[in-house]
């Protein structure tokens, strides 16, 4: 097996580099597919006929709900290449998304709550579903808490890349916890092994929006990224070219 690739991802100057050209495509199909997700799912996609138009939060809530563990699940494969084979690049990832990880975690809540509020009269309940979302927002900011403890760098890394590790258990909960235990959220609404319970035009415009946040989510840790390289790496020769050169009139 051929391992070059795997070990040119370890490189900061590599990644910098790469990122840099991939960073505005994954913003422009991001900002593309977010506008017409949107526009299509709240303005032509067809209602409900239980829940009416209330059910159009789906297009913000479903994306970011999947975005936010899909988030933690990166982090936790970072913290174990991490672990193994020491790549620095590993916990900057971490560093870089926790906070988007914990910003899209309460996006998915607050607009579950406003889901909830006309579905089930009440804006929270301590659903299994709900409770281990709020576990993996809790997660997120113990997680960010964690890191600012910690002055050495490498326990911060090291520290940081075990609670990920050991707080991944909860994903398979959040995931299979309409069917393990009886509550009041629906079922998954979209899975890519089965067909959709719901009709073309409506969830159509739920896949261009989920792929369109994954695409923003993407560009905008692309950017902390290598912002969070130029922080760590400032006293090496090419981060100080780099400086110099977009100093330079």
């Amino acid at each position: 097996m051929n391992w070059t690739f795997f070990h040119k991802l370890g490189s900061p100057k590599w990644f910098y580099d790469i990122s840099t050209r991939l960073q505005p495509w994954f913003a422009a199909i991001g900002l593309l597919m977010l506008t017409t997700g949107a526009v299509w799912g709240l303005a032509f996609a067809p209602q409900d006929y239980q829940q009416g138009h209330s059910f159009r939060i789906i297009y913000l809530h479903v994306p970011t709900a999947i975005l936010a563990q899909s988030c933690y699940m990166m982090m936790a494969l970072c913290a174990f290449v991490g672990l193994v084979w020491r790549m620095k690049i590993a916990d900057m990832f971490i560093a870089s998304a926790a906070p988007l990880g914990a910003a899209f975690t309460f996006l998915a809540l607050f607009t579950g709550a406003v889901w909830g509020k006309p579905t089930w009269g009440t804006w929270w309940v301590w659903d299994a579903r709900l409770t281990s979302m709020l576990v993996l927002l809790f997660l997120y900011f113990g997680l960010m808490a964690l890191r600012a403890a910690f002055e050495d760098s490498e326990m911060s890394a090291k520290a940081s890349a075990i609670l990920v590790i050991v707080g991944v258990v909860n994903i398979p909960i959040i995931k299979y916890s309409v069917e393990w235990w009886n509550t009041l959220h629906q079922p998954a609404t979209f899975k890519l092994t089965e067909k959709p319970a719901m009709p073309a035009e409506m969830w159509l415009p739920l896949l261009v929006m989920i792929i369109g946040i994954y695409c923003f989510f993407a560009a905008v840790l692309f950017s902390r990224v290598r912002n969070e390289i130029l922080e760590r790496e400032r006293r090496t020769k090419w981060v100080r070219q780099i400086v110099e050169t977009e100093a330079s009139p």
